[in-house]
């Protein structure tokens, strides 16, 4: 089960779509979403560890978009 409820995405949905989503839909997007958090957060933390740096910074997020987009 995500950390991310269930009810955040439900909210997400409706108010950026006007949708509504079921649950069993909610809580996949929601594995889906933290799953992928997880890798972002990962690459970002190996990042700024190279730069010697114990502090993330969007910068380091961006580098793992940008390398995605290749």
């Amino acid at each position: 089960m995500a950390s991310i409820s269930k009810q955040a995405i439900k909210r997400l949905v409706k108010r950026h779509f006007k949708a509504v989503i079921t649950d069993d839909a909610a809580s996949e997007l929601a594995s889906i979403i933290e799953r992928e958090a997880t890798r972002i957060s990962k690459f970002a933390v190996e990042n700024a560890k190279k730069s010697k740096r114990e502090k993330v910074t969007k910068e380091d997020i961006y580098k793992y978009m940008v390398g995605k987009s290749r």
